[in-house]
């Protein structure tokens, strides 16, 4: 993830033309260990709203998908149809081509964290909860989990020689998921607890915006998380980044 604090003049227009290309901006935080009730509080944020969710992600044991910039995931949803998804990142919305962009599965998000951004471009579809399990458990091939536009867009991206069917199950990680507002604030926002194996967490608070609003909406964003007493100065953690180091430590 780039640090905006080390960009160049160029650099941050470079910031800006990737907005200006992307569907959607998705700011996030990650919350210290030690102020995690406490921003649960003062933001109003109810655990019994929350769906439970699996989430695997699929690479080799020595993350070639994750070294070219390749994310494979699938997720099982409490109450609700899971999903897949083939993500690839950093990108550059102006070297898409106009056939992807116009699918309805496709789309572009700049990711900002304190700090820093990166620019993602992902093909999403919808997965069985059950298939996704049966997949995990070695009882299904994998590649029935995703479309065939997805698996096309897998084998553009992936490395040689890395086929979907030959990947390795990472995971399942549990995740709480809750969708809140808070007074002070007009943007619907997410709280997600994900709970690794060896009793790490790592809580992140989000919202979006559209690509026109997101500088207005980072600033909005910034100033209500610190007017509540949220600390944004913390070591930001990556979910996806985590998970993957946990499960492929020797």
């Amino acid at each position: 993830m780039t640090r905006i604090a080390d960009m160049t003049g160029e650099e941050l227009q470079q910031v800006l033309d990737l907005v200006r290309g992307a569907d959607s901006v998705e700011l996030k935080l990650t919350v210290v260990e030690d102020r995690r009730h406490e921003v649960t509080r003062v933001l109003g944020i109810d655990p019994m709203n929350a769906q439970i969710r699996q989430v695997f992600f699929f690479d080799t044991k020595d993350l070639k998908l994750n070294e070219s910039g390749v994310v494979v995931r699938a997720r099982r949803r409490q109450n609700d149809t899971g999903d897949s998804v083939v993500k690839i990142r950093p990108v550059d919305p102006g070297d898409l081509s106009e056939d992807l962009r116009a699918d309805p599965e496709f789309g572009v998000e700049v990711d900002a964290m304190p700090g820093g951004y990166v620019c993602s471009a992902s093909f999403k579809g919808s997965a069985d909860n059950t298939a996704i399990k049966d997949a995990a458990v070695g009882e299904m091939k994998l590649r029935k989990l995703f479309s065939k536009r997805q698996r096309a867009f897998f084998a553009e991206h992936a490395p040689e020689g890395v086929e979907i069917d030959d990947l390795d199950v990472l995971g399942p990680i549990p995740t709480l998921r809750v969708k809140f507002g808070s007074d002070g604030y007009d943007r619907p926002m997410v709280g997600e607890l994900w709970l690794y194996p060896d009793g790490s967490q790592v809580v992140e608070l989000s919202t979006k915006a559209s690509p026109s609003e997101a500088f207005q909406a980072a600033l909005e964003w910034r100033a209500f998380l610190q007017t509540r007493g949220i600390d944004i100065s913390g070591e930001q953690q990556t979910k996806t980044k985590t998970a993957l180091e946990f499960f492929t430590r020797s």
